[in-house]
């Protein structure tokens, strides 16, 4: 391997695709046992590799020299192989204040909570006094070396302004997770989360649905991933390149949700916009009937609603764990906020409204099996609809004309 990155589990990194779109060299993910740690370093078989959990701090004992910036840190993420000597630096830093510059949060003068304590959280506490936060502080679950406990958290900081989550809480495959409870926090302004797998994790979107700023890392590892390509290769880049990535790895990784009442177009219109973006469509009923052997109108006869919601919850969180994919949900998915927090932790949810008196009621929809109760349907989930949906659209037209409208708000 002559660029890489290591670390412990590796299965879902996003760093390989970023670094082949920066385009100067192969780049690998190699996975790292921590005995085989020692070994691996003292080989120095590499010219240039990024280091991630849990190996940040651990590599550093093996470093000829370190950046000022890293050394204070306490922690290396980028090693660079020169003529057999090893030089440690840390692009997590750009890589974070990018973050924040991109989201237009300010930590001037602000309280500042850092969730985590291991090498993540370094460079979190670094960048915040960077950025003349007023007050800083650590937690972690056992509120050792100097760190609050979380109860502390709770008594004592509520009025904490901004918190960064360095910790894998709310990572995949426990998507569903959260670090904190938000809306303890009344007068927060911001959060960031150095997870960027999901997309948004249920930290962000709390934050959000608090009327909080949030982002996830995704961003941050574009940058930091264009600052190390930089050290490994002496060149510098514009930075634009970041935004360029960035919008494109999104585009790649950002499922397209498409909600709204039965009949109403969604597996058509998945269709066609696959077609045409050649992103892989699905369709959670299909799923469901798959796995169930049985047709959505026998499921709820033998186990009624109830029965039948628990199991489309189970369809929708195992389809939102993908990237990448167009999902058309029936027509009840997001009566559950389960539902409707996974669908969103990966994708952007778009409802595509159609007036009830152009659906044709059928036998296999229980629910609006004729006209008046799919009038009265429509009625009750419209407020539910719009309030899931990142984007909704007009679908009295034609096909077509609701797929390009997708697009061209999507940029894709």
């Amino acid at each position: 391997m002559e660029y890489g990155l290591i670390g412990e589990h590796l299965p879902h990194s996003f760093s390989k695709i970023i670094h082949e779109k920066i385009g100067l060299y192969d780049y690998e993910l190699h996975e790292v046992a921590a005995d085989e740690l020692d070994e691996f370093m003292k080989k120095r078989e590499f010219k240039g590799i990024n280091v991630t959990i849990p190996y940040k701090q651990d590599v550093i004992k093996f470093l000829d020299e370190i950046s000022e910036r890293a050394e204070k840190i306490g922690a290396v993420n980028t090693i660079v192989n020169k003529d057999g000597k090893l030089f440690g630096d840390n692009t997590d830093f750009g890589g974070m204040e990018a973050l924040f510059i991109k989201m237009g949060l300010e930590l001037k003068d602000r309280k500042v909570i850092i969730l985590g304590t291991g090498g993540t959280s370094k460079t979190a506490y670094a960048v915040a006094e960077h950025m003349k936060a007023k007050e800083i502080y650590k937690v972690s679950r056992s509120g050792k070396d100097g760190a609050l406990s979380y109860d502390e958290l709770y008594k004592k900081h509520s009025d904490a302004q901004i918190i960064i989550n360095t910790t894998p809480c709310g990572m995949y495959p426990k998507w569903n997770a959260c670090p904190v409870d938000v809306s303890r926090f009344r007068d927060l302004g911001g959060v960031l989360d150095a997870i960027y797998n999901p997309l948004k994790t249920r930290f962000v979107q709390s934050a959000v649905e608090n009327g909080a700023v949030g982002e996830g890392g995704l961003y941050m590892l574009v940058a930091q991933a264009v600052i190390a390509a930089e050290i490994f290769t002496g060149k510098e880049f514009e930075r634009n390149l970041i935004n360029d990535i960035y919008e494109s790895l999104l585009k790649e990784k950002r499922n397209i949700v498409l909600i709204g009442m039965p009949g109403s177009g969604k597996s058509t219109v998945g269709k066609i916009l696959s077609k045409k973006t050649g992103y892989r469509f699905t369709d959670s009923d299909d799923v469901l009937i798959k796995r169930e052997k049985k047709e959505i109108k026998q499921i709820f006869a033998e186990v009624g609603e109830k029965g039948f919601r628990d199991i489309e919850s189970q369809v929708i969180e195992d389809l939102s764990t993908n990237n990448g994919i167009i999902i058309a949900t029936g027509g009840g998915a997001v009566l559950r906020e389960e539902n409707v927090r996974a669908l969103r932790s990966n994708g952007v949810i778009v409802f595509l409204d159609r007036d009830p008196v152009s659906i044709r009621p059928t036998d296999d929809r229980p629910l609006s099996d004729n006209e008046e109760k799919l009038k009265k349907l429509y009625e009750t989930r419209y407020p539910i609809y719009t309030k899931a949906a990142d984007i909704c659209i007009d679908n009295n037209m034609t096909l077509d004309d609701a797929v390009d409208k997708i697009c061209g708000i999507l940029k894709i």
